[in-house]
């Protein structure tokens, strides 16, 4: 154990490829990893945001109770999420072919990345829904609002719950891109598995490790202090 974690150090301080190739190389994919990321991020809170509010909202005794249909949607947000995302790639290939054009680079991953994305933040934005008193809810219905605004009201007050749900998903969808990269997506995954493991190339593998964990880390602090602050000033 001792002798692999000194062989593990060498690596990082004396690498096989010159240090400044591998900073190019790591900045050239983390653009393409915040690219797949941030398009698939910011589809997936469109698209997630009302799907969110629809299910917390049909669920019986809310605001527009229909049990039916919330399990029939709820259903289909189970059956997307536990597809394996590995095997959700392969299957949606067809899909990102006739969207983009193409089903390998960062822009054909960004159709699986967003779908993935999806349910996945529906239900974290569900569960920040059924956090709102339901006695603020009741005192805003008694006072003639419509459903709109009330659902406008919910959204304000669980806004820092809902931006936490973001930053979840953020760092989930970096871990999906990663994994994207095994079959030509680009990115940093890309670059880790191609580079790093298949050409047997440790320093290349272990620096991209490196940056994934920073960025996670960059995110996650950030994500932190909006929430705190939105708690604080709420």
């Amino acid at each position: 154990m001792l002798e692999g974690l000194i062989e593990f150090i060498n690596i990082i301080i004396n690498p096989q490829t010159p240090f400044s190739e591998i900073l190019n190389s790591i900045f050239k994919h983390l653009l393409e990893t915040l690219y797949m990321v941030g398009f698939s991020c910011s589809i997936a809170v469109i698209f997630g945001l009302p799907l969110g509010i629809f299910l917390c909202i049909t669920k019986r005794q809310n605001l527009t109770p229909s049990p039916i249909l919330n399990l029939i949607l709820g259903g289909i947000v189970n059956i997307i999420r536990s597809f394996p995302f590995i095997i959700l790639i392969i299957v949606l290939l067809p899909l990102s072919r006739l969207i983009i054009g193409t089903s390998i680079g960062s822009s054909a991953a960004i159709i699986p990345l967003s779908i993935a994305a999806i349910p996945f933040i529906a239900r974290l934005f569900e569960s920040a829904f059924d956090e709102v008193d339901k006695g603020l809810i009741e005192a805003t219905k008694s006072m003639g609002a419509s459903k709109f605004t009330i659902i406008k009201m919910m959204i304000a007050e669980s806004m820092p719950s809902l931006v936490n749900a973001i930053i979840i998903t953020i760092i989930g969808v970096i871990g999906y891109s990663a994994m994207a990269g095994a079959v030509g997506a680009g990115g940093i995954g890309d670059l880790a598995m191609r580079i790093g493991y298949y050409s047997y190339r440790a320093d290349i593998l272990i620096y991209c490790v490196i940056a994934i964990i920073l960025l996670v880390q960059i995110i996650q602090t950030i994500g932190d202090l909006i929430v705190k602050y939105l708690r604080k000033h709420k």
